[in-house]
């Protein structure tokens, strides 16, 4: 699944004419996303963390206005965190539980199969559950494609939240 989800991240991000780094240790954050514009307000570059999980628990195309997703406690602590310099998004796929379903082949296109999704967990503080691990709602409007990561660099570059 985690493989599955970096493809599906570096098509995103080559598509909004971002860059991509990862960080070692990544300590909970997977990915650095970076987008370079004279249009940005605060620096010509702007940056957004990204932690990466996946799920096969929840099916793909959830109905509703969000679905829960548990997350580790003190992963949480680092994802509500605020201010931080740079904003921090957690990005959750939804995988079909058969690797069959993951992806199709043809001769004019690669697909992946059902997408991820996005939320800003900053400045929220949920009661953390006993168990380690916490419920957190995504909202399933926040589909994580190119226009929503190029929306999401356009307001940190002006100084807005992500």
């Amino acid at each position: 699944m985690e493989l599955l989800q970096i493809g599906y991240l570096h098509s995103v991000v080559a598509a909004a004419g971002c860059s991509l780094g990862a960080p070692f240790p990544d300590r909970g954050i997977d990915w650095t996303v970076n987008h370079e514009s004279t249009q940005h307000a605060l620096d010509p570059e702007a940056s957004i963390k990204i932690s990466l999980k996946s799920t096969s628990t929840v099916a793909p195309n959830p109905s509703g206005d969000h679905f829960s997703f548990r997350v580790e406690n003190d992963h949480l602590l680092k994802l509500e965190a605020s201010p931080v310099l740079i904003p921090r998004i957690l990005v959750v796929m939804l995988v079909p539980t058969s690797w069959d379903d993951w992806i199709d082949v043809g001769t004019d296109n690669l697909t992946i199969n059902h997408c991820c999704y996005w939320v800003n967990l900053a400045g929220e503080q949920h009661t953390l559950a006993a168990s380690g691990k916490t419920t957190v709602h995504i909202p399933t409007a926040n589909v994580f494609d190119a226009a929503a990561l190029c929306g999401i660099m356009q307001r940190v570059g002006s100084g807005v939240r992500a």
